[in-house]
């Protein structure tokens, strides 16, 4: 078959370029073929800290402008941005020109703002921000403009440009992860007394985010400390928005405050719900009760579901765990049917534990992540997104959406290749190490004695052998089938063949009656519940035919606290369907 065939005619599509161009009749804009977002980072595990990675993140992000989109005017990206190790060495002149003695490195904390351009209500933000920092027992050292082009910006971007500043500050007897947690806090204080005009983009002693509505090309100009040479950093995370879910912001450009993604998670509204639940039992060692009021809300409906995952991500991590634990738990691979992990049990025994705690930021995603210690990279269960990694001989390791974004010499290469459906890779940037998938999992999964738990407290439903109780016949069951809506075309078309034959459902494939909100008949609850789904980049999935990377199992009983895991929340009961016997209902009373 001819791939190139298309409304009856023969077409080249493999027009060489950043962005393949169709030829069919239309503007070309209109017929460059688009792509999901793009999204990768580039890490020296030995430390080494220059310009040229920024140039290198910067050109990559360039690379991966045909997987981005952009406004009408075609000139306001949906967002593209770039977050690295905290440039000191970019701030040294403005704590000379305001005769201040500059922090030493972890010491100094920088918070990237999106402020108001109406300077009466800008200084009433910034002097609300400072109060409430220095309600932390932080040191507000001033604001610093960052010096920016407008001008090369697309018009809507222009309309919605937030004045951009930097916050700096210090603390007399924080640093490291201490100073970034009570940052942490500070931020998230802010973030509940100010309103949608303005926003953090980061605020942290160890890493920093540039983003903006720019296409990908433009973010280097845009922001003229993109182009100091003073600006080093031995990692960088990058990312190019195609937005599908929400409208593009300033504020939802990627990255977000620790990880850039390349996906959609489809259950978020169940996630949402979830996170808003643990606030009240939320219990963290080391804690007292009034610092964890202050990170509440702990997510944002308003917001966009890589922002709300970011949200999650940020508490698990600033609460104690390292952000590859944090992302195996939100984000965990498909488990139950993964023959290399048979020989992994421990691992296993991770993913049983947290199945019962928290439950999956689920959907196709690429996620790409850092707290300035550690930066990695994570595929979802289902590898619904591209990521190509190449590790050289000199200690680079490199990832991104596509392959060859970064030119790099075939001598330097000594691996390379394709993360698969749930894989990760990482660099600890603390210890210069590169961390490839089962020894990331393997030193996770050694933190506690998951199996022992599990063993000690799970419980599981016994499947129903004698179905002679749940029978029902004549007009009780004609009864039954009334109330539930179902007719004799349903039970001879549908119910025969699925019963007697294993078919599928296919009688109907369709429904053009009015949706059951809307329809003057009766209609059964369950019709007025629909999926909710980002239709746009997912394709169709059921438990059937994906059962490898599908799992139908629930687990009933008291969840425990997931930042503070202990051996007694690894007692619930394991159903393996949310479809139950009379039978089983009783069994699940008694238990």
């Amino acid at each position: 078959m001819d791939n190139n065939i298309f409304n009856g005619k023969r077409h080249n599509f493999t027009t060489p370029g950043l962005l393949r161009s169709l030829d069919i009749p239309g503007p070309k804009w209109l017929v460059e073929e688009r792509s999901a977002c793009g999204v990768g980072f580039i890490a020296s595990k030995d430390g080494v800290a220059d310009y040229k990675l920024i140039e290198q993140c910067l050109s990559a992000l360039g690379c991966l402008e045909h997987r981005g989109a952009c406004s009408a005017d075609r000139d306001t990206g949906d967002g593209s941005g770039i977050m690295t190790a905290l440039p000191i060495e970019v701030f040294r002149p403005w704590f000379e020109s305001q005769n201040l003695r500059m922090p030493a490195p972890g010491r100094l904390g920088v918070a990237m703002v999106f402020l108001p351009q109406d300077p009466v209500d800008r200084q009433e933000k910034k002097r609300l921000i400072a109060e409430i920092v220095r309600g932390e027992n932080l040191e507000v050292l001033g604001w610093r403009e960052v010096p920016v082009r407008p001008e090369l910006l697309g018009s809507q971007a222009r309309e919605s440009q937030p004045f951009i500043e930097q916050l700096l500050v210090s603390s007399p007897d924080l640093e490291g992860d201490e100073l970034d947690r009570r940052l942490y806090i500070a931020r998230s204080l802010v973030g509940k007394n100010l309103s949608d005009d303005f926003y953090i983009c980061s605020f942290s002693c160890r890493a920093i985010v540039y983003k903006g509505m720019v296409r990908a090309a433009v973010l280097g100009e845009f922001y003229l400390d993109l182009q100091n040479r003073a600006y080093v950093s031995s990692w960088a995370v990058y990312h190019r928005r195609f937005s599908t879910n929400t409208m593009p912001r300033w504020p939802l450009a990627q990255p977000m405050r620790m990880l850039g993604h390349n996906g959609e998670i489809n259950t978020l509204l169940g996630n949402l719900n979830w996170m808003v639940a643990r606030e009240r039992d939320l219990e963290v060692p080391g804690w007292n009760q009034e610092d964890l009021e202050k990170l509440k809300p702990l997510v944002n409906p308003e917001h966009s579901d890589s922002f709300n995952l970011d949200c999650a991500l940020e508490l698990l991590v600033r609460t104690g765990m390292s952000p590859l634990e944090a992302v195996m738990v939100l984000v965990p691979e498909a488990y139950k049917n993964q023959p290399d992990l048979e020989s992994c049990r421990s691992i296993t025994d991770f993913y049983e534990y947290h199945a019962g705690l928290q439950e999956p930021w689920d959907g196709p995603a690429l996620l790409v992540y850092s707290d300035g210690k550690v930066v990695g990279a994570t595929l979802d269960r289902n590898g619904l997104r591209p990521a190509r990694y190449c590790l050289t001989n000199d200690g680079y390791v490199f990832v991104a959406s596509e392959t060859g974004v970064v030119p790099i010499a075939e001598e330097r290469i000594v691996e390379k290749g394709r993360l698969g459906p749930g894989e990760a890779i990482a660099v600890d940037l603390v210890a210069g190490e590169i961390l490839k998938n089962w020894q990331i999992k393997s030193r996770v999964a050694a933190r506690f004695p998951y199996g022992e738990w599990i063993h000690s407290h799970r419980r599981s439903l016994a499947p129903m052998k004698d179905f002679s109780g749940t029978i029902t016949h004549s007009e009780a069951l004609v009864r039954r089938q009334a109330a539930f809506g179902m007719g004799s075309e349903d039970v001879e078309m549908i119910i025969v063949p699925m019963a007697s034959a294993g078919k599928e459902p296919t009688f109907c494939m369709g429904d053009d009656i009015p949706l059951a909100v809307l329809s003057d008949k009766p209609r059964l609850l369950y019709d007025y519940f629909k999926q909710r789904f980002a239709q746009v980049t997912n394709p169709p999935i059921d438990p059937l035919r994906e059962s490898l990377v599908m799992d139908l199992r629930m687990f009933l009983g008291k969840r425990g606290n997931l930042l503070n895991r202990r051996e007694k929340d690894g007692r619930t009961l394991c159903i393996e369907s949310p479809l139950l016997f009379p039978g089983q209902l009783i069994e699940i009373e008694d238990s």
